[in-house]
């Protein structure tokens, strides 16, 4: 908003900061953005944070146990040879503070804080069709106005709070793990309630259990789990890393999850059941989500698929000293992996301890909470402490939470009211130069996301390098394009067995209401990135750019359609 907007306005309201690029978010997408707008393209960018510190997700979900599921050596930036080689990870699955501690790293080596606005949540961005400018605004009253709008507010980062009747009366303290107190929560002695048996609450859980008097994890949804067998990385390891930092960064950027490994050409029923058994073992061994990567077609073929869902059901068994828990635990209802697959430390061991006790809501379901715990239906849990551990309205929530308005008042709302539409996961049609960063319709959650952050990163700054050297002052997905690529990545999930998985966040159907349709794309990594590259390649096609008072259109109803024929898409699926 400039200064004669101001006036018309009849505030006192300070003016707009004018800004080339505005970036929404400083975690791993808007510190790697930053560099590249800033320091590459010389732009004049800011980065606006709701949180008190750099960092993102991390900064956010600092509860017990938390800890990465991406090995060290790959959850990290590649793009900066000194960066790897001067930084050591300490741990093959870093936890949180680590992950704070390079992140803050990350920002003083490349001089970053100086244009990063913390504890400054965005309350909205309208963008303004005469001027081609977004003009954003803070809840505090900052104004800011911007030729681009790049959001970088992360896949995971709006708190999910399931709407359980009497969550007011509760007379002990409760958390959302995605909102955990910074000075932490002392659970000694206290008797505690978990609800949420996903990601985060299998690594919550036994790292609770440790000092809590009693532990009772409420369990809607059984899930498959594979230990991390973590531990401290090796003075070999990490020389290893160093030298051959290149190889590794290829197959990152090589591998349908931008992964550190690849994946086995084998297939399931090429071996013996004898064999199979210990390839099994072999990978449990290993640990991690490597586990995934032992079969090329575990992900394709519900018979394959079954095997390993036999194989980790019965190690739950072996595991689990009780019979009845062992089979709450094992009565997993959807094939392994189509939803997110956790790693875990002495998850399922923790069942064994006499102060943990699994409640089961299939059959025993939550009915309120109450001044003392939990009511279900046949018993009163009496808690000091609830511990929701259920995860988030993924993909969508955040950018939804901020007042979006495009083209003629279009709000992101009403764009999306059916689902999330998107071209390529990076612009949204009636939103002209606004960039998503992993957003729903790319591979986001189901690669590593530092690898695609990266990918995401580097299109955008060549896209808008495109626009300046070519006179462009707008560039805006075309609707026909945006409709192909959402049918593309229906298709590149019916060619998995993901879509087979009940109350799953990839499907949003963890939030009441929220439109269920499958959002990261699942075609692969790899094959995603060769497709953007083409587009690129080819004038951007199904982009349109305007500039010098013309209209540019380049997509000439092809949008690269046999770029991203379902049938090349899925080699191998990137989750």
């Amino acid at each position: 908003m400039d200064t004669i907007e101001q006036e018309r306005r009849g505030d006192n309201a300070e003016a707009a900061t004018e800004l080339d690029a505005l970036i929404i978010g400083a975690g791993f997408s808007g510190l790697y953005q930053l560099i590249c707008l800033r320091d590459r393209l010389g732009l004049s960018v800011k980065v606006l944070d709701a949180a008190g510190d750099v960092g993102g997700t991390w900064y956010w979900n600092r509860y017990p146990g938390a800890r990465c599921d991406s090995e060290s050596h790959s959850y990290c930036y590649f793009f900066s040879k000194e960066l790897v080689e001067e930084w050591e990870w300490s741990e093959r699955y870093p936890e949180q503070p680590e992950i704070m501690r390079y992140m803050h790293h990350v920002a003083d080596k490349f001089d970053l804080k100086r244009d990063i606005f913390l504890n400054t949540r965005v309350a909205s961005a309208h963008y303004d069709e005469a001027a081609n400018r977004w003009n954003v605004e803070t809840e505090s009253g900052k104004r800011f106005a911007a030729t681009y709008l790049i959001t970088a507010v992360g896949c995971l980062s709006a708190a999910n709070i399931p709407e359980i009747p009497g969550l007011d009366s509760f007379e002990g303290d409760w958390y959302h793990t995605a909102q955990w107190p910074h000075e932490g929560v002392d659970f000694s002695g206290k008797r505690v309630g978990q609800i949420g048996t996903g990601s985060t609450g299998i690594q919550a859980a036994p790292v609770i259990a440790q000092t809590a008097g009693h532990l009772s994890v409420f369990q809607r949804t059984p899930t498959y789990s594979v230990p991390a067998n973590n531990g401290p990385l090796s003075d070999e390891f990490k020389q290893y890393f160093k030298e051959n930092r290149g190889e590794i960064r290829k197959i990152v950027e090589s591998t349908p999850n931008g992964h550190p490994f690849r994946i086995n050409e084998r297939k399931v029923f090429d071996v013996s059941p004898e064999e199979r058994k210990k390839i099994y073992e072999a990978a449990w061994a290993t640990g991690g989500l490597q586990f995934r990567a032992c079969f090329q077609d575990l992900m394709v073929n519900k018979a394959a698929n079954d095997t390993a869902a036999e194989f980790l059901k019965g190690k739950i068994r072996e595991i689990v000293k009780d019979p009845k828990t062992a089979d709450a635990l094992a009565d997993i209802d959807h094939p392994y992996a189509t939803k997110r697959p956790p790693i875990d430390t002495n998850y399922f061991d923790t069942f064994n301890r006499d102060n943990v006790t699994l409640v089961n809501l299939r059959t025993d379901p939550i009915e309120r909470i109450t001044p003392v715990g939990i009511k279900t239906r046949d018993k009163e849990h009496k808690l000091d402490i609830i511990v929701f551990a259920t995860g988030f309205d993924a993909m969508t929530g955040t950018l939804l939470k901020i007042d979006i308005r495009g083209r003629g008042g279009l709000t992101l709302r009403q764009a999306w009211e059916a689902g999330p539409k998107t071209y390529l996961g990076l612009q949204v049609p009636g939103f002209p130069n606004m960039f998503t960063m992993t957003g729903p319709g790319s591979p986001s959650v189901l690669c590593n996301l530092p690898v695609a952050i990266e990918q995401h990163a580097n299109w955008i700054t060549d896209c808008i390098a495109h626009m300046r050297q070519n006179g462009k002052e707008r560039v805006e997905a075309l609707p026909d394009a945006t409709e192909k690529w959402v049918a593309h990545v229906n298709e590149a999930a019916d060619a998995t067995l993901m879509p087979m998985a009940n109350h799953s966040w990839y499907h949003g159907t963890n939030v009441p209401g929220k439109p269920q349709v499958f959002m990261p794309y699942a075609g692969g990594m790899t094959r995603y990135r060769a497709i953007c590259e083409d587009i690129a390649r080819n004038g951007y096609e199904g982009f349109s750019f305007t500039g010098n008072g013309e209209q540019m259109t380049t997509a000439k109803n092809s949008t690269s359609a046999n770029a991203f024929a379902a049938a090349e898409a899925i080699n191998s699926p990137g989750v």
